[in-house]
Protein backbone atom coordinates (compact mmCIF):
# COMPACT_ATOMS: atom_id res chain seq x y z
CA UNK A 1 0.00 0.00 0.00
CA UNK A 2 2.99 2.10 0.93
CA UNK A 3 4.16 2.49 -2.69
CA UNK A 4 1.20 2.70 -4.51
CA UNK A 5 0.70 6.03 -1.90
CA UNK A 6 4.18 7.07 -2.68
CA UNK A 7 3.66 7.18 -6.83
CA UNK A 8 0.62 9.09 -6.20
CA UNK A 9 2.60 11.95 -3.71
CA UNK A 10 4.44 12.14 -6.37
CA UNK A 11 1.84 12.45 -8.84
CA UNK A 12 0.68 14.67 -6.07
CA UNK A 13 3.53 16.74 -5.25
CA UNK A 14 5.78 16.38 -8.32
CA UNK A 15 3.16 17.05 -10.99
CA UNK A 16 -0.62 16.01 -10.16
CA UNK A 17 -1.28 13.98 -13.62
CA UNK A 18 1.98 14.26 -15.12
CA UNK A 19 3.60 13.81 -18.48
CA UNK A 20 2.16 11.87 -21.86
CA UNK A 21 1.12 8.66 -23.35
CA UNK A 22 2.65 7.60 -26.27
CA UNK A 23 1.34 9.26 -29.27
CA UNK A 24 4.32 9.29 -30.92
CA UNK A 25 4.10 8.10 -34.96
CA UNK A 26 7.23 6.27 -36.68
CA UNK A 27 6.06 5.18 -39.66
CA UNK A 28 6.38 7.60 -42.78
CA UNK A 29 3.35 6.07 -44.92
CA UNK A 30 5.65 4.26 -47.27
CA UNK A 31 6.76 0.70 -47.93
CA UNK A 32 10.49 1.22 -47.85
CA UNK A 33 10.39 3.01 -44.30
CA UNK A 34 7.97 0.70 -43.02
CA UNK A 35 10.56 -2.06 -43.84
CA UNK A 36 13.46 -0.52 -42.52
CA UNK A 37 11.95 0.40 -39.07
CA UNK A 38 10.87 -3.43 -39.23
CA UNK A 39 15.16 -4.12 -39.06
CA UNK A 40 15.50 -1.83 -36.05
CA UNK A 41 16.66 -3.05 -32.26
CA UNK A 42 13.04 -2.09 -30.59
CA UNK A 43 13.57 -0.68 -27.14
CA UNK A 44 10.10 -0.70 -25.66
CA UNK A 45 10.16 2.76 -23.19
CA UNK A 46 7.44 2.18 -20.19
CA UNK A 47 6.30 5.63 -18.29
CA UNK A 48 4.48 6.45 -15.63
CA UNK A 49 1.64 8.88 -15.77
CA UNK A 50 3.03 11.33 -18.39
CA UNK A 51 -0.56 11.75 -20.57
CA UNK A 52 -1.41 14.32 -22.02
CA UNK A 53 0.51 16.95 -21.21
CA UNK A 54 3.95 16.46 -22.98
CA UNK A 55 3.33 14.37 -25.52
CA UNK A 56 5.36 16.60 -28.33
CA UNK A 57 8.60 16.85 -25.95
CA UNK A 58 8.76 13.50 -26.29
CA UNK A 59 7.62 12.74 -29.72
CA UNK A 60 10.65 14.76 -30.60
CA UNK A 61 13.12 13.59 -27.88
CA UNK A 62 12.07 9.81 -29.26
CA UNK A 63 13.04 11.27 -33.06
CA UNK A 64 15.77 12.93 -31.92
CA UNK A 65 17.51 9.67 -30.69
CA UNK A 66 16.34 7.44 -33.17
CA UNK A 67 17.94 10.26 -35.59
CA UNK A 68 20.96 9.67 -34.26
CA UNK A 69 21.15 5.59 -34.03
CA UNK A 70 19.06 4.89 -36.73
CA UNK A 71 19.61 1.07 -35.99
CA UNK A 72 17.16 1.53 -33.06
CA UNK A 73 13.01 2.08 -32.58
CA UNK A 74 11.82 3.45 -29.82
CA UNK A 75 8.24 2.20 -28.72
CA UNK A 76 6.88 4.47 -25.81
CA UNK A 77 4.01 2.76 -23.71
CA UNK A 78 2.66 4.88 -21.43
CA UNK A 79 0.67 3.32 -17.79
CA UNK A 80 -1.26 5.01 -15.50
CA UNK A 81 0.60 5.32 -11.99
CA UNK A 82 -2.48 3.90 -10.03
CA UNK A 83 -1.77 0.54 -12.90
CA UNK A 84 1.92 1.11 -12.84
CA UNK A 85 2.79 -1.21 -9.81
CA UNK A 86 0.70 -4.43 -10.72
CA UNK A 87 1.62 -4.15 -14.46
CA UNK A 88 5.33 -3.97 -13.88
CA UNK A 89 5.20 -6.58 -11.24
CA UNK A 90 3.60 -8.82 -13.52
CA UNK A 91 5.52 -8.14 -16.80
CA UNK A 92 8.53 -8.86 -14.27
CA UNK A 93 7.48 -11.93 -13.64
CA UNK A 94 6.22 -13.26 -16.97
CA UNK A 95 9.45 -12.09 -17.97
CA UNK A 96 7.92 -9.35 -20.67
CA UNK A 97 9.20 -6.29 -18.93
CA UNK A 98 9.99 -2.93 -20.98
CA UNK A 99 13.34 -2.50 -21.90
CA UNK A 100 13.35 0.50 -19.90
CA UNK A 101 10.86 1.98 -17.36
CA UNK A 102 10.09 4.77 -15.25
CA UNK A 103 9.96 4.05 -11.58
CA UNK A 104 10.98 5.78 -8.32
CA UNK A 105 13.28 4.28 -6.19
CA UNK A 106 11.35 2.94 -3.38
CA UNK A 107 9.02 0.41 -5.51
CA UNK A 108 11.85 -0.54 -8.41
CA UNK A 109 13.85 -1.19 -5.13
CA UNK A 110 12.09 -4.33 -4.48
CA UNK A 111 12.45 -5.10 -7.89
CA UNK A 112 16.09 -4.80 -7.32
CA UNK A 113 15.99 -7.35 -4.53
CA UNK A 114 14.80 -9.87 -6.95
CA UNK A 115 17.29 -9.21 -9.81
CA UNK A 116 14.96 -7.59 -11.62
CA UNK A 117 17.10 -5.04 -13.06
CA UNK A 118 20.92 -4.45 -14.65
CA UNK A 119 23.52 -4.17 -12.85
CA UNK A 120 24.70 -0.30 -13.76
CA UNK A 121 27.78 -0.44 -12.23
CA UNK A 122 29.10 -2.78 -14.98
CA UNK A 123 27.49 -0.64 -17.36
CA UNK A 124 27.68 3.55 -16.57
CA UNK A 125 31.44 5.01 -16.58
CA UNK A 126 32.87 6.91 -13.30
CA UNK A 127 32.68 10.06 -16.17
CA UNK A 128 28.79 9.60 -16.83
CA UNK A 129 27.87 8.57 -13.39
CA UNK A 130 29.65 11.77 -12.28
CA UNK A 131 27.10 13.98 -14.37
CA UNK A 132 24.52 13.01 -11.66
CA UNK A 133 24.00 14.68 -8.06
CA UNK A 134 25.72 11.92 -5.88
CA UNK A 135 23.20 11.84 -3.48
CA UNK A 136 20.57 11.14 -5.96
CA UNK A 137 22.37 8.66 -7.40
CA UNK A 138 23.06 7.10 -4.03
CA UNK A 139 19.28 6.59 -3.66
CA UNK A 140 18.82 4.25 -6.18
CA UNK A 141 21.00 1.82 -4.87
CA UNK A 142 20.51 -1.65 -3.18
CA UNK A 143 22.65 -4.43 -1.88
CA UNK A 144 25.54 -2.21 -2.93
CA UNK A 145 25.22 -2.44 -6.63
CA UNK A 146 23.49 0.68 -8.39
CA UNK A 147 19.63 -0.40 -10.19
CA UNK A 148 18.83 3.21 -11.45
CA UNK A 149 19.38 6.60 -13.34
CA UNK A 150 18.19 9.40 -11.53
CA UNK A 151 15.50 11.77 -14.58
CA UNK A 152 13.37 14.25 -12.72
CA UNK A 153 13.05 14.82 -9.17
CA UNK A 154 10.85 17.09 -6.58
CA UNK A 155 11.21 18.87 -3.19
CA UNK A 156 8.96 20.07 -0.70
CA UNK A 157 8.69 23.22 0.24
CA UNK A 158 6.75 25.38 2.95
CA UNK A 159 3.46 27.14 1.68
CA UNK A 160 2.34 29.49 4.53
CA UNK A 161 -0.58 32.09 4.78
CA UNK A 162 0.96 34.93 5.94
CA UNK A 163 -2.65 36.35 6.75
CA UNK A 164 -2.86 33.77 9.92
CA UNK A 165 1.23 34.19 10.18
CA UNK A 166 0.27 38.38 11.05
CA UNK A 167 -2.68 37.47 12.98
CA UNK A 168 -0.36 35.41 15.19
CA UNK A 169 2.44 37.70 15.52
CA UNK A 170 4.80 35.31 13.68
CA UNK A 171 7.46 37.38 12.20
CA UNK A 172 8.75 34.69 9.76
CA UNK A 173 8.61 31.13 8.63
CA UNK A 174 10.06 28.26 10.83
CA UNK A 175 13.43 26.61 9.64
CA UNK A 176 13.40 23.39 12.01
CA UNK A 177 10.84 21.18 14.10
CA UNK A 178 11.31 23.09 17.16
CA UNK A 179 10.22 25.96 15.12
CA UNK A 180 7.58 24.56 13.99
CA UNK A 181 6.38 23.27 18.26
CA UNK A 182 6.35 26.93 18.98
CA UNK A 183 4.63 27.96 16.17
CA UNK A 184 2.04 25.79 16.45
CA UNK A 185 1.22 26.94 19.80
CA UNK A 186 1.22 30.28 18.88
CA UNK A 187 -0.71 30.03 16.05
CA UNK A 188 -3.33 28.62 18.42
CA UNK A 189 -3.35 30.60 21.14
CA UNK A 190 -3.57 33.63 18.80
CA UNK A 191 -6.05 32.64 16.26
CA UNK A 192 -7.74 29.02 17.59
CA UNK A 193 -6.23 27.80 14.44
CA UNK A 194 -3.95 24.91 13.60
CA UNK A 195 -0.77 25.57 12.36
CA UNK A 196 -0.58 22.63 9.83
CA UNK A 197 -1.75 18.91 9.19
CA UNK A 198 0.17 15.81 9.59
CA UNK A 199 -1.04 12.17 8.68
CA UNK A 200 -0.40 9.36 10.89
CA UNK A 201 -2.26 7.00 8.77
CA UNK A 202 -0.04 3.76 8.28
CA UNK A 203 -0.68 3.48 4.60
CA UNK A 204 -0.30 7.14 3.10
CA UNK A 205 1.86 9.69 3.25
CA UNK A 206 5.58 8.91 4.69
CA UNK A 207 6.20 12.98 5.95
CA UNK A 208 6.51 11.58 9.59
CA UNK A 209 8.37 9.15 8.80
CA UNK A 210 10.81 11.17 6.98
CA UNK A 211 10.69 13.58 9.86
CA UNK A 212 12.36 11.10 12.10
CA UNK A 213 15.65 10.81 9.57
CA UNK A 214 15.39 14.96 9.51
CA UNK A 215 15.90 14.79 13.23
CA UNK A 216 18.59 11.94 13.62
CA UNK A 217 16.95 9.36 13.94
CA UNK A 218 18.64 5.95 12.30
CA UNK A 219 15.57 4.00 11.06
CA UNK A 220 17.78 0.38 10.12
CA UNK A 221 21.12 -1.26 10.44
CA UNK A 222 23.00 -2.62 7.85
CA UNK A 223 21.38 -5.72 8.44
CA UNK A 224 18.32 -4.41 8.45
CA UNK A 225 17.50 -4.76 12.13
CA UNK A 226 15.51 -1.90 13.83
CA UNK A 227 17.48 0.98 14.94
CA UNK A 228 15.11 3.71 16.20
CA UNK A 229 15.01 2.21 19.35
CA UNK A 230 17.43 5.11 20.38
CA UNK A 231 17.39 8.16 22.35
CA UNK A 232 17.12 9.73 18.96
CA UNK A 233 14.09 7.73 17.72
CA UNK A 234 12.56 8.27 22.08
CA UNK A 235 13.11 11.73 20.70
CA UNK A 236 11.65 12.21 17.69
CA UNK A 237 8.04 9.84 18.93
CA UNK A 238 8.38 12.28 21.95
CA UNK A 239 7.94 15.37 19.76
CA UNK A 240 4.93 13.81 17.58
CA UNK A 241 3.40 12.73 20.78
CA UNK A 242 3.25 16.31 22.91
CA UNK A 243 1.88 18.06 19.86
CA UNK A 244 -0.67 15.90 19.90
CA UNK A 245 -1.58 15.78 23.66
CA UNK A 246 -1.26 19.50 23.71
CA UNK A 247 -4.16 19.78 21.33
CA UNK A 248 -1.78 21.39 18.51
CA UNK A 249 -2.82 18.80 16.51
CA UNK A 250 -6.02 18.35 15.05
CA UNK A 251 -7.75 14.61 16.00
CA UNK A 252 -8.12 13.71 12.80
CA UNK A 253 -4.30 13.39 12.26
CA UNK A 254 -5.26 9.68 13.30
CA UNK A 255 -7.73 9.04 10.72
CA UNK A 256 -7.31 11.18 7.36
CA UNK A 257 -5.01 11.43 5.36
CA UNK A 258 -2.65 14.00 3.32
CA UNK A 259 -4.76 15.56 1.54
CA UNK A 260 -6.64 16.49 4.55
CA UNK A 261 -3.64 18.91 5.33
CA UNK A 262 -4.44 20.44 1.52
CA UNK A 263 -8.40 21.06 2.44
CA UNK A 264 -7.37 22.58 5.76
CA UNK A 265 -5.01 24.63 4.27
CA UNK A 266 -7.12 25.80 1.26
CA UNK A 267 -9.57 26.27 3.51
CA UNK A 268 -7.15 29.47 5.46
CA UNK A 269 -7.90 26.64 8.30
CA UNK A 270 -4.27 26.02 8.87
CA UNK A 271 -1.46 28.36 8.47
CA UNK A 272 1.18 26.30 6.52
CA UNK A 273 1.35 23.07 4.30
CA UNK A 274 4.20 20.89 3.26
CA UNK A 275 3.74 20.30 -0.37
CA UNK A 276 5.16 20.95 -3.70
CA UNK A 277 6.01 23.62 -5.93
CA UNK A 278 3.65 22.84 -8.40
CA UNK A 279 0.63 22.79 -5.87
CA UNK A 280 0.20 26.41 -6.32
CA UNK A 281 -1.07 26.59 -9.22
CA UNK A 282 -3.63 24.41 -7.59
CA UNK A 283 -4.53 26.60 -4.70
CA UNK A 284 -4.67 29.38 -7.36
CA UNK A 285 -7.30 27.36 -8.58
CA UNK A 286 -8.92 25.66 -6.25
CA UNK A 287 -8.86 28.69 -3.69
CA UNK A 288 -7.77 31.84 -5.14
CA UNK A 289 -8.03 34.06 -1.82
CA UNK A 290 -5.42 31.86 -0.37
CA UNK A 291 -3.40 31.57 -2.68
CA UNK A 292 -3.28 35.76 -2.62
CA UNK A 293 -2.11 35.52 1.12
CA UNK A 294 0.30 32.22 -0.08
CA UNK A 295 3.87 32.43 0.46
CA UNK A 296 6.94 29.65 0.65
CA UNK A 297 10.06 29.29 2.20
CA UNK A 298 11.87 26.36 2.89
CA UNK A 299 11.21 22.81 3.47
CA UNK A 300 11.12 22.71 7.58
CA UNK A 301 13.93 20.12 8.94
CA UNK A 302 15.70 18.54 12.26
CA UNK A 303 19.17 19.65 13.57
CA UNK A 304 20.49 17.19 10.82
CA UNK A 305 19.81 19.64 8.27
CA UNK A 306 18.63 17.00 5.83
CA UNK A 307 15.75 17.94 3.03
CA UNK A 308 13.36 15.35 1.42
CA UNK A 309 13.16 14.51 -1.99
CA UNK A 310 10.73 12.46 -4.32
CA UNK A 311 13.05 11.05 -7.22
CA UNK A 312 11.73 9.43 -10.71
CA UNK A 313 14.62 6.78 -12.22
CA UNK A 314 15.28 5.16 -15.09
CA UNK A 315 15.67 1.34 -14.54
CA UNK A 316 17.11 -1.30 -17.40
CA UNK A 317 15.53 -4.66 -17.55
CA UNK A 318 18.28 -7.07 -16.81
CA UNK A 319 17.76 -9.84 -19.14
CA UNK A 320 16.82 -7.58 -22.00
CA UNK A 321 18.53 -8.58 -25.23
CA UNK A 322 18.94 -4.94 -26.22
CA UNK A 323 20.03 -4.19 -23.05
CA UNK A 324 22.94 -1.47 -24.69
CA UNK A 325 20.66 -0.04 -26.66
CA UNK A 326 18.54 0.50 -23.84
CA UNK A 327 21.13 1.98 -21.53
CA UNK A 328 22.00 4.29 -24.51
CA UNK A 329 18.48 5.48 -24.39
CA UNK A 330 18.30 6.02 -20.68
CA UNK A 331 21.47 7.99 -20.50
CA UNK A 332 19.89 10.18 -23.36
CA UNK A 333 16.61 10.91 -21.93
CA UNK A 334 18.38 12.21 -18.81
CA UNK A 335 21.49 13.76 -20.47
CA UNK A 336 21.70 17.63 -19.18
CA UNK A 337 20.11 19.44 -22.53
CA UNK A 338 17.36 16.65 -22.30
CA UNK A 339 17.00 17.18 -18.19
CA UNK A 340 16.56 21.03 -18.47
CA UNK A 341 14.36 21.26 -20.93
CA UNK A 342 11.82 18.57 -19.33
CA UNK A 343 12.42 20.37 -16.25
CA UNK A 344 11.27 23.90 -18.04
CA UNK A 345 8.37 21.81 -19.54
CA UNK A 346 7.53 20.16 -16.93
CA UNK A 347 8.03 22.42 -13.73
CA UNK A 348 10.15 19.68 -11.71
CA UNK A 349 14.13 19.94 -11.12
CA UNK A 350 16.68 18.52 -13.00
CA UNK A 351 18.65 15.35 -11.56
CA UNK A 352 21.74 16.80 -13.16
CA UNK A 353 24.36 18.82 -11.72
CA UNK A 354 24.84 21.06 -14.70
CA UNK A 355 21.03 21.38 -15.77
CA UNK A 356 20.42 22.35 -11.77
CA UNK A 357 23.31 25.25 -11.73
CA UNK A 358 21.22 26.88 -14.96
CA UNK A 359 19.93 30.36 -14.05
CA UNK A 360 16.51 29.50 -14.60
CA UNK A 361 16.55 27.69 -10.95
CA UNK A 362 18.59 30.49 -9.73
CA UNK A 363 17.30 33.77 -10.49
CA UNK A 364 13.98 35.26 -10.90
CA UNK A 365 13.04 36.87 -13.51
CA UNK A 366 11.75 41.21 -13.11
CA UNK A 367 8.16 39.83 -13.28
CA UNK A 368 8.19 36.95 -11.03
CA UNK A 369 5.29 35.21 -10.14
CA UNK A 370 4.62 32.78 -6.84
CA UNK A 371 5.89 29.60 -9.33
CA UNK A 372 9.07 31.31 -9.80
CA UNK A 373 9.70 31.69 -6.31
CA UNK A 374 8.80 28.93 -5.28
CA UNK A 375 10.78 26.95 -8.04
CA UNK A 376 13.84 28.86 -6.84
CA UNK A 377 13.02 27.85 -2.87
CA UNK A 378 12.88 24.32 -4.19
CA UNK A 379 16.18 23.98 -6.47
CA UNK A 380 18.33 26.24 -3.83
CA UNK A 381 17.31 23.19 -0.97
CA UNK A 382 18.90 20.25 -3.65
CA UNK A 383 22.13 20.34 -1.60
CA UNK A 384 20.84 18.96 1.55
CA UNK A 385 18.25 17.00 -0.49
CA UNK A 386 17.83 13.02 -0.29
CA UNK A 387 15.75 10.22 -0.15
CA UNK A 388 15.46 10.29 3.08
CA UNK A 389 13.98 6.61 3.71
CA UNK A 390 16.93 4.07 2.40
CA UNK A 391 15.78 1.66 -0.08
CA UNK A 392 14.69 -1.80 1.58
CA UNK A 393 12.16 -4.34 1.15
CA UNK A 394 8.80 -3.81 3.14
CA UNK A 395 9.49 -0.24 3.88
CA UNK A 396 5.54 0.23 3.86
CA UNK A 397 5.87 -2.43 6.98
CA UNK A 398 8.52 0.00 8.77
CA UNK A 399 6.06 2.67 8.11
CA UNK A 400 3.15 0.71 9.71
CA UNK A 401 4.80 -0.71 12.51
CA UNK A 402 6.04 3.16 13.38
CA UNK A 403 2.99 4.77 12.59
CA UNK A 404 0.98 2.45 15.02
CA UNK A 405 2.78 2.74 17.61
CA UNK A 406 2.85 6.21 17.71
CA UNK A 407 -1.06 6.61 17.47
CA UNK A 408 -0.65 4.15 20.53
CA UNK A 409 1.30 6.55 22.39
CA UNK A 410 -0.58 9.72 21.62
CA UNK A 411 -3.44 7.81 22.56
CA UNK A 412 -1.96 7.22 26.05
CA UNK A 413 -2.34 3.34 25.49
CA UNK A 414 1.35 3.07 25.66
CA UNK A 415 4.51 5.30 26.83
CA UNK A 416 7.00 7.07 24.74
CA UNK A 417 9.75 4.28 25.92
CA UNK A 418 7.33 0.92 25.42
CA UNK A 419 5.76 2.26 21.86
CA UNK A 420 9.24 2.98 20.52
CA UNK A 421 10.76 -0.55 21.68
CA UNK A 422 7.18 -2.43 20.64
CA UNK A 423 7.85 -0.85 17.12
CA UNK A 424 11.46 -2.08 16.77
CA UNK A 425 10.38 -5.44 18.16
CA UNK A 426 7.33 -6.15 15.73
CA UNK A 427 10.17 -4.78 12.82
CA UNK A 428 12.71 -7.27 14.26
CA UNK A 429 10.55 -10.40 13.80
CA UNK A 430 9.45 -9.76 10.25
CA UNK A 431 12.86 -9.07 9.64
CA UNK A 432 14.32 -11.65 11.22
Amino acid sequence: MSRYKTWKRLGIFALLGLLLSWAVSCSTGNTGSRQTKALRQEVEFWTMQLQPQFTDYFNKLIAAFEAENPTVAVRWVDIPWSAMASKILTAVSAKTAPDVVNLNPDFASGLASRNAWLDLDTKVSDRERQLYLPNIWKASTFGGKSFGIPWYLATDITIYNKDLFKQAGIAKPPVTYEDLALLARQVKQKTGKYAFFVTFVPGDSAEVLESLVQMGVQLVDAEGKAAFNSPEGKAAFQYWVDLYKNGLLPKEVLTQGHRRAIELYQAGETALLKSGAQFLSTIAKNAPAIAQVSATSPQITGKTGKKSVAVMNLMIKRDSDRADAALKFALFVTNDENQLAFAKAANTLPSTVKALQDNYFKKLPADATPADRARVVSASQMKEAQVLIPAMKDVNVLQRVIYDNLQAAMLDEKSVDRAVADAAAEWDRRAG
